[in-house]
């Protein structure tokens, strides 16, 4: 059983699953344009900081609550993080990437006979944390291995973002992946020691190149 939950585990975390992430590099599209993230170190520093400075305080924290809930079978209780978590996003690019990756998630976790899924397809308020905790606790999966590979499917897609943009090497992408992923154990340690009223984070710089990505002229990116 342990084994095939952690098949599972990797078959969620896979950048093969069919959810258009791929679409997405969350405002480095931006960060590029206007030559703030343009080398290695550059980018490295762009997705680590993110990963400490966003997703700890904001993404990571919700993933857990919404993993809690789908737990104890408390789907009102996973609504509202999840709500809160597209209320959270500052600009309007954000807030359509986390609503449709959770909903091609949950059509997806709906086919794969997690019928829970199916109300979130078309939810507004439907959040990607959300489906991915919902399909970690259905496959048996662990709060924090979960945990930890919510981060990753999001460090390898900045990665694979920073590969095309910079562009880097993909060696260099590797060399990025080795050294944040030694940050994940911790954000995740942190994250789940956060109170509810500390949920939260505001990078003005990142919203404003978001919203700046929104009308850029020319762009690979959908965020």
């Amino acid at each position: 059983m342990k084994q095939l939950s952690s098949l599972r585990l990797l078959q969620l975390a896979s950048p093969s699953l069919p959810i258009g992430a791929f679409a997405y590099s969350q405002g480095l599209e931006s960060a590029v344009q206007q030559d703030y993230v343009n080398n290695f170190d550059t980018a490295c520093r762009w997705v680590r900081d993110l990963l400490e400075q966003a997703l700890e305080h904001l993404d990571l924290p919700i993933f857990l609550r919404c993993y809690d809930a789908w737990t104890c079978q408390d789907e009102e209780r996973a609504i509202y993080w999840s709500a809160y978590l597209i209320a959270s996003r500052e600009t309007r690019e954000l807030r359509e990437e986390e609503r449709q990756l959770g909903q091609a998630l949950a059509r997806i976790l709906y086919n794969l006979d997690i019928t829970q899924a199916g109300a979130w397809r078309r939810d507004s308020q439907t959040s990607y944390a959300a489906l991915f905790a919902l399909a970690a606790v259905s496959w048996g999966i662990s709060q924090e291995e979960s945990a930890a590979a919510f981060l990753w499917t999001w460090l390898e897609n900045q990665v694979a973002a920073a590969i095309k943009l910079v562009p880097l090497g993909q060696t260099e992408g590797q060399q990025i992946l080795f050294e944040v992923s030694e940050k994940i154990p911790a954000c995740v340690e942190r994250a789940s020691l956060k109170p509810d009223s500390a949920i939260g984070a505001s990078l003005p710089g990142f919203s404003i190149l978001s919203a700046q990505h929104e009308i850029q002229y020319s762009r690979l990116f959908r965020s």
